[in-house]
């Protein structure tokens, strides 16, 4: 999907709004897994997940192959949108951010702080996403989807960092919401000729990706009704699937006590930040601890973005 020469390429360019993240070999972690953890901290970036990353190569390459573009417009449950409304603002364009009614308050209130202008329709991701394609066709505006090669390309910068500073991991575990982040390991692990796993992560109450991972054809569901809203996706993007049936292990369903034992498990054990699809990773991890005894593991902490009552209702749950 992407060479090295891309990737490098679009990590440097990555680099000039914000530094390399930091990986981590957490002891407590490796107690309570049973094998060496590597931690990827996507939620030490400036809008606290690794979406920023794609963001600022797509928007780069925007202005470049379309000067004439004045605004864009997309929908997310929250970090796309962050992403989408840094990297807009330092290309000089405007962004128009559709979420679904009921979104993440704090989410919100970020997107709106990097200048985002926000509408509030549907009841969820992929209702709001048709919002914002008739928007798009309606007032001119340039729609970024939330899966392209450019936002893949760099979010992949995340991985190449990953396998540079923790070598020799023997599977990493990606969460996927509609899949630039797994499909960015991938490419990143295929360019180094590396023989890591590459193993998924989704909510059981968002299974779209799994579903179709065993059918090895798009699935999608009805509902993708889960806490951890950076994962609630009930279509899966089909060039996203081509990429992680070709060049994934498997894909793990995690519940969402799960992941909020994993949210807990992070914060006792690294005193870090995780929100439900940033903790995912760490959830699969634990429910398979036994596959990898004495082994090297990375895990995607890909955000730390969610709402303070959300996470203290979690922390005091046992």
């Amino acid at each position: 999907m992407l060479s090295l020469d891309e990737i490098e390429s679009s990590a440097r360019l990555v680099h000039t709004a914000m530094p390399p993240t930091a990986q981590y070999a957490w002891p407590l972690l490796a107690r309570r897994a049973g094998c060496e953890v590597w931690v990827k901290h996507e939620n030490h970036t400036p809008t606290g997940a690794f979406k920023v990353r794609g963001g600022v190569v797509y928007m780069d390459r925007l202005k470049r192959n379309r000067p004439e573009t004045r605004g864009v417009v997309s929908a997310t449950r929250g970090n796309h949108g962050q992403s989408i409304a840094l990297a807009a603002a330092r290309n000089g364009l405007s962004a128009t951010i559709v979420v679904p009614h009921g979104n993440s308050v704090e989410k919100n209130a970020a997107m709106r702080a990097f200048g985002a202008e926000l509408i509030e329709a549907g009841h969820d991701f992929d209702a709001a996403r048709e919002v914002a394609m008739r928007l798009a066709g309606e007032g001119g505006l340039s729609m970024v989807p939330s899966f392209h090669r450019d936002l893949v390309a760099g979010v992949a910068s995340y991985a190449l960092e990953l396998f540079h500073g923790a070598a020799a991991l023997d599977t990493v575990y990606v969460p996927i919401g509609l899949g630039s982040g797994i499909c960015g390991t991938i490419a990143v692990r295929d360019a180094l000729g590396l023989a890591t796993r590459i193993v998924g992560v989704v909510s059981t109450e968002a299974p779209a990706y799994a579903l179709s991972f065993a059918a090895g054809k798009v699935v999608a569901t009805n509902s993708a009704d889960t806490m951890a809203d950076g994962m609630a996706v009930r279509g899966p993007d089909a060039e996203a699937l081509d990429v992680i049936l070709k060049g994934a292990e498997r894909i793990v369903q995690v519940s969402d006590a799960e992941i909020g034992a994993a949210m807990r498990a992070y914060y006792e054990d690294t005193h870090q930040l995780a929100e439900g699809a940033g903790a995912a990773a760490l959830a699969a991890l634990l429910q398979e601890r036994d596959r990898f005894r004495g082994k090297r593991v990375g895990l995607i902490l890909s955000g730390g973005n969610v709402d303070r009552p959300v996470y203290r209702r979690i922390l005091e749950e046992t």
